[in-house]
């Protein structure tokens, strides 16, 4: 990322790998009701149409809350925490915490990088984070999607149950699936995500509009996640219709989108705007906003060690 100074230690590589993973679990931990909300609007159509009822369940993000808190109780709202949690460790380290270094790669060690080489580090650390953590999304998404039966059963009685069962009923590929969707996600994420981050940032230190301090750092991160959210909504939608559907539901991702466009219309690959833009938007608030504390931190840590004396 933009903005050390000459005087500052620059993060390692390991630094920016476990900071990016940490700061992630604890955005996730602050903003993961808002993800199932997320969710349960966008698969809300899809429960509709299959059971031929006008009624709509869900209005709103907050209403979803609401709802959930009031019908399922409070906890709900935290159904595959411990995924999300396995998703970011996973996940965010590599998309998050490799981006630097890639930009490096494709530059071959220069740290001048213009917006090409950004979208290629963007696109490559997301493709290589889901291609690795695939079966974390797929939990946590069939997780915060299910809803307690009257009977009280579940679709799956825990985390390590649920990838047990989808393995054994779907096979191994079941893990995997929507991968390829997902892939095409989190490229567009990553680079909207980064990118924007980066390049706000970069601006903002250069005009002298602010330090390089939280001010800057939330402005940057508010910006990233309004930009991230209008373009991978879409993509977003179908990836958790799709990853949520029985076995030969859809045939594919692109059927899923056919399917969505033909029975529902264009604005239901914007279903759940609102709670995406609420979470992404908080969600890169609390990230980024800690990822910078937490390179701050390791980075004097390790210069102290360095430098005892």
């Amino acid at each position: 990322m933009v903005g050390i100074k000459p005087t500052d230690l620059p993060p390692t590589a390991a630094v920016k790998f476990f900071g990016a993973g940490t700061a992630a679990c604890f955005a996730d931990l602050v903003t993961f009701p808002l993800d199932t909300a997320k969710v349960r609007l966008q698969i809300q159509g899809e429960s509709t149409a299959a059971s031929g009822s006008a009624v709509v369940k869900y209005r709103g993000v907050f209403g979803t809350i609401a709802t959930m808190v009031r019908t399922e109780g409070t906890r709900s709202l935290y159904n595959g925490l411990v995924a999300g949690l396995q998703r970011q460790m996973s996940f965010a380290s590599v998309r998050i915490g490799l981006y630097d270094s890639m930009k490096q790669f494709y530059t071959r060690g220069s740290e001048n990088a213009n917006i090409v080489i950004r979208l290629m580090a963007g696109c490559t650390t997301g493709a290589m984070a889901v291609a690795f953590a695939q079966p974390t999304d797929v939990v946590k998404v069939r997780f915060q999607a299910q809803v307690r039966q009257s009977d009280g059963l579940k679709r799956y009685n825990g985390t390590m149950d649920a990838y047990r069962t989808i393995a054994r009923d779907e096979g191994v590929r079941g893990l995997w699936k929507g991968c390829m969707p997902n892939i095409t996600r989190n490229a567009i994420v990553n680079c909207a995500e980064l990118v924007t981050y980066d390049i706000i940032k970069e601006l903002i230190l250069k005009y002298d509009l602010m330090t390089d301090n939280l001010p800057c750092h939330f402005t940057a991160a508010f910006g990233a996640g309004f930009c991230t959210t209008i373009v991978a909504s879409p993509v977003d939608v179908v990836k958790t219709r799709f990853m949520n559907s029985a076995s030969g539901q859809y045939s594919s991702a692109l059927n899923c989108a056919l399917t969505m466009l033909t029975k529902e219309g264009p604005t239901a690959f914007y279903k759940g705007f609102v709670p995406s833009f609420l979470r992404l938007g908080s969600w890169n608030i609390v990230m980024f906003v800690s990822y910078e504390q937490i390179k701050r931190g390791l980075s004097r840590m390790q210069s102290s060690w360095e430098s005892p004396f």
